[in-house]
């Protein structure tokens, strides 16, 4: 159950709609997740919608490394939400089952490419310790470039506050769906 409400398209108001119709008209093609509570301010939305849009489909990552940064994005700030779309999503990438399973459980993952673990150790590390180290980012700098390794610090950035506004207003993962791991909220009652 979301902390907060959720708007729905029947009762959105017409800045609300405006936003909704061009988010589900995009490359995402519905409306899910951090949007549903940041179209309660509809200039929000609209920007987070085209930064998220340009994060996700716009850079010189490809999706299979954009999917990992991600997934462990999501893993490190423990939401669930994040991790169940994202999961499918790397799935789709070609990420295979053991490093997914790996991510999950915060081990680092067997059978790497070299790319693969740059992007995993600079997310790493970006999660844990609010920077990486010089030579984190040596291998990532010399691997992608600069303005790949600026798209991937940006990247982890927007995915902490994707993972900070799912788990902040529980935001429901759907019916049916079982978390992959709680909420931290709910894991410091346990």
């Amino acid at each position: 159950m979301p902390r907060i409400s959720l708007p729905a398209p029947e009762t959105m108001n017409a800045e609300q709609r405006t936003v909704y119709d061009k988010i589900i008209s995009g490359p995402r093609g519905r409306i899910q997740g951090p949007l549903r509570a940041a179209l309660h301010n509809p200039e929000l939305a609209d920007k987070w919608q085209a930064i998220g849009a340009l994060l996700r489909y716009g850079t010189t990552l490809p999706p299979r490394l954009s999917e990992i940064a991600i997934l462990v994005t999501g893993r490190a700030c423990n939401s669930p939400f994040e991790w169940y779309a994202h999961r499918a999503e790397g799935e789709r990438a070609g990420i295979e089952p053991p490093i997914i399973e790996a991510l999950l459980a915060q081990t680092e993952p067997p059978g790497m490419s070299a790319d693969d673990a740059a992007v995993y150790h600079y997310a790493v590390e970006l999660n844990r310790y609010n920077s990486v180290s010089d030579a984190t980012y040596a291998v990532a700098l010399a691997r992608f470039g600069e303005r790949t390794v600026v798209e991937l610090t940006a990247l982890v950035g927007y995915y902490t506050m994707v993972a900070m506004t799912l788990n902040c207003h529980e935001i429901p993962l759907p019916e049916g769906v079982a978390p992959a791991f709680p909420l931290p909220q709910k894991a410091a009652l346990q």
